[in-house]
């Protein structure tokens, strides 16, 4: 299993696939997701109603994926609104896909989403 030195060298990917455990069947349930991943964290949103993935979260945190061909192993939580890592990963999330922008532009483009954070060891 990748490790956090591993994430660095696949950061520029566009793409991570997240396998959660399903909350009620138990079975690996795998999407596609935009990402950015910073200081050992990989940042995810979504703007909207919760999906599957979002809820299988809550329920249980451990998740694998897949980065550039390089499989990792975390633990995904739900980042709470104001906080200082919430912000880091707006950003990065936000610069990674569509460069530099104020904390206004940040903020509003965010305003609807719900943010995550996988933790890799």
């Amino acid at each position: 299993m990748a490790n956090e030195d591993d994430l660095e060298k696949v950061e520029s990917q566009k793409f991570i696939h997240l396998t959660t455990t399903g909350r009620k069947t138990g079975k690996s349930h795998t999407v596609e997701l935009w990402f950015a991943a910073r200081n050992g964290r990989v940042y995810l949103s979504h703007e909207g109603k919760e999906t599957d993935w979002m809820k299988n979260v809550k329920k249980n945190g451990q998740v694998s994926f897949e980065i550039g061909g390089k499989n990792f192993s975390g633990k995904a939580r739900y980042l709470e609104e104001g906080t200082e890592e919430a912000w880091t990963g707006k950003v990065a999330l936000y610069e990674k896909y569509y460069g530099k922008a104020t904390r206004e532009v940040i903020e509003d483009w965010f305003s609807l989403s719900r943010l995550l954070m996988i933790e890799v060891p």
